[in-house]
């Protein structure tokens, strides 16, 4: 099944599903120091809602999770700010111009670092495209990604002048195969989600802040996925909150 985007074709019948789903296993990925999800069966007395159990026509599961710690999801200012802002009011678009890179961070000290430089050498190949989306696939890329668990292990991240480049791109949608844009332990300066955001104070947010741009974490794209540029549909569930759970898919131009 094709489409058209702008004159670019795009075969809609091979989505490149890049999020990672959340399960109630031991496989489910982890961060921020949180257990794994928990979906279970509504109890009512003797009534249990499953119907493998045999008291129940219908399988009926309540299910806690967390966005930010239990899986690929995509997050607004409103992750960072005094004041509410909802991702399900922030996106309202859904497909754009995206372009997957791969980058190895760099060792500095005992961080592992995502530099400016490094995006800069990355993204200098030219494009026709007004790629609004850039996906950032980190090296060493295991499978593990998908169930690992990230609390208290310092993975890396981005450093504040590369999200300053990113902003300045006018890259309105990151998204990165880790627990977060920022250090793990910073003493809750968050200096890459403020810069992306173009967010001066958290209490009293600037006019020139970037309402509508979201982050989303915790992807994995396989190795056999070329760098390049994509079509992305960015899709999440319509949660009044500062992060939804998500599903980004890729397609080939």
């Amino acid at each position: 099944m094709l489409a058209k985007i702008n004159d670019f074709e795009i075969d809609l019948s091979k989505p490149i599903d890049i999020s990672i789903p959340l399960t109630n296993t031991d496989e489910n990925p982890i961060a921020w120091y949180i257990e794994k999800p928990v979906i279970e069966p509504v109890v009512f007395g003797d009534w249990i809602g499953k119907v493998s159990e045999g008291k129940s026509s219908t399988n009926f599961n309540n299910i806690f999770f967390n966005p930010h710690g239990h899986g690929t999801h995509t997050e607004c200012l409103g992750h960072i700010t005094n004041d509410f802002y909802s991702i399900n009011q922030s996106l309202k678009l859904f497909f754009f111009f995206a372009k997957l890179i791969t980058v190895e961070p760099e060792e500095i000290g005992d961080d592992l670092v995502i530099t400016k430089e490094l995006l800069e050498k990355a993204l200098s190949t030219s494009t026709s495209l007004s790629v609004t989306a850039l996906v950032i696939r980190t090296l060493s890329n295991e499978k593990e990604k998908k169930s690992r668990k990230y609390s208290n292990t310092n993975p890396p991240y981005l450093s504040e002048e590369a999200a300053v480049f990113i902003c300045e791109s006018e890259i309105q949608h990151l998204l990165i195969d880790l627990p977060s844009v920022d250090k793990e332990h910073d003493e809750g300066k968050l200096l890459a989600h403020k810069a992306f955001w173009n967010v001066k104070d958290t209490h009293n947010l600037n006019n020139d802040a970037r309402l509508n741009a979201t982050i989303t974490e915790m992807i994995y794209v396989p190795d056999e996925i070329e760098d390049g540029n994509y079509i992305l549909n960015l899709q999440i569930a319509s949660f009044e909150n500062d992060a939804s759970p998500s599903k980004p898919i890729l397609y080939k131009i």
